[in-house]
């Protein structure tokens, strides 16, 4: 029960005593109406006191409490005369003080920490503490290739992206390096911030695909340099010395048969310094010449010039064009090559396909609007592992493959300023996905 009340009761009290006293001082001597009339005074006296004393500041005291809970701490409480009380007033009023300033400090802080996190070139995904998206900034979307409203309240597992796919097997407190099936590169981060006492996972997703294609490419380049210029220095000299044999025994009788080995030495040595010369032609690839070009009738041209390789490994190539994409600034003849290298993978990934996995060879070739180039085939698909290494220098997943195809197709789009990837999808299709700026 409040004071409030006590005090209440001890008015009423005192108020009935003195009337009580007033009742039985009728017809008594003057004196004695004189000390019941002092009593009386005493007794309002005493509650005027009372109420300043004690009464009073306790109502200016649950007033502070009050203004506590309900988190204003702009407000302050007034001084009631009372040195006691305007003591606590005092001790009251500077921690209102300090609790609003400490407020605005973390306030700014907790702006400025915002604006950092929507502006940072890295992805920043913070979840709750079952694991669920809550906070997700505009690079780490860029990053994920998703909606805002896909992904909120969803755990990293359930989410349709490969970047979220990785993000969680990355075990707490650690760090991975994390290569997709877009060519991109990502440095990983799983740790935690204390937040009101409990620890709040987050994940930070650094972008290094730049740095390791520079890297990758300053290596490679140097490698097929050396073995270009050492290899077809060393058949020039034997194809023309064996051209000198051979015109030298093809005079004498009885000869054919070395002119013959001669001759198929010779063209093994121009094939092999065909064979360099492509792997030198992948860090040759000029600077794109950009310039307005029809998307549609790109991809067609393609079509029309892959069909006959289709057409003879029993496969249906086929051509979906959206009227409603717009033309689009790019080198038409790089493109072109990339269109066809892509087609040519498809086809040959379902030519090597074992036998009875594949009812009827399909590969569509897709626009859709407003910028995008899609190829769809049926093939047997790319495992997890695969994916990884796609894009990585060498690597092929067919038997003669020289695994320089893909690289080129990542220098020309990456150039052109392109996103794309090549991913299987849950309905069995594999997707090369070309999305133009």
């Amino acid at each position: 029960m409040r004071i409030k009340f006590y005090f209440s009761i001890l008015v009423l009290f005192l108020l009935g005593l003195g009337g009580v006293l007033i009742y039985l001082a009728k017809g008594i001597q003057p004196l004695h109406l004189y000390i019941v009339e002092g009593i009386i005074a005493f007794i309002l006296v005493f509650l005027i006191i009372f109420y300043r004393k004690i009464v009073k500041p306790m109502n200016i005291i649950g007033s502070g409490m009050e203004l506590l809970r309900e988190q204003d701490f702009s407000s302050r409480l007034s001084k009631v005369g009372q040195y006691e009380a305007d003591r606590i007033v005092n001790v009251f009023n500077r921690m209102m003080e300090q609790l609003k300033n400490e407020r605005l400090r973390l306030r700014e802080q907790n702006h400025f920490l915002d604006l950092l996190i929507q502006a940072s070139p890295m992805g920043v995904v913070i979840t709750t503490l079952d694991g669920e998206v809550s906070q997700l900034n505009p690079m780490g979307l860029k990053m994920m290739g998703v909606h805002l409203e896909e992904v909120m309240g969803k755990k990293m597992e359930s989410i349709d992206s490969p970047l979220a796919e990785e993000l969680a097997t990355i075990p707490k407190d650690h760090t991975s390096v994390v290569r997709l099936n877009d060519a991109n590169i990502y440095k990983c981060t799983h740790s935690s911030f204390i937040d009101r006492g409990f620890h709040h996972p987050f994940y930070l997703i650094e972008k290094m695909t730049e740095e390791v294609m520079r890297a990758e490419k300053r290596a490679y380049e140097k490698v097929i340099r050396m073995i270009a210029h050492e290899v077809n220095n060393t058949t020039a000299g034997i194809t023309s010395t064996l051209d000198t044999v051979e015109q030298a025994l093809s005079t004498e009788e009885d000869m054919e048969d070395i002119c013959d080995v001669m001759r198929v030495c010779t063209e093994r040595c121009f094939s092999m310094s065909r064979f360099i010369t492509r792997f030198a032609d992948v860090v040759k690839i000029p600077e794109p010449t950009l310039a307005p070009v029809k998307v549609n009738e790109l991809v067609s041209m393609c079509k029309r010039f892959m069909e006959g390789m289709c057409n003879d490994r029993n496969i249906l190539l086929w051509l979906e064009c959206d009227p409603k994409v717009e033309p689009v600034r790019l080198d038409a003849s790089l493109l072109e090559q990339v269109l066809v290298n892509i087609i040519k993978n498809a086809a040959e990934s379902i030519e090597h396909a074992p036998e009875g996995t594949i009812k009827q060879g399909r590969v569509v070739v897709r626009t859709i609007a407003p910028t995008t180039i899609e190829i769809v085939d049926n093939g047997p698909g790319i495992t997890k592992e695969t994916e990884a290494k796609l894009f990585s220098p060498f690597f092929s997943t067919k038997p003669n493959g020289q695994g320089i195809g893909l690289v080129f197709i990542r220098e020309v789009l990456t150039r052109h300023g392109c996103t794309f990837s090549l991913r299987t999808y849950s309905d069995g299709l594999t997707r090369f996905r070309i999305i133009f700026p």
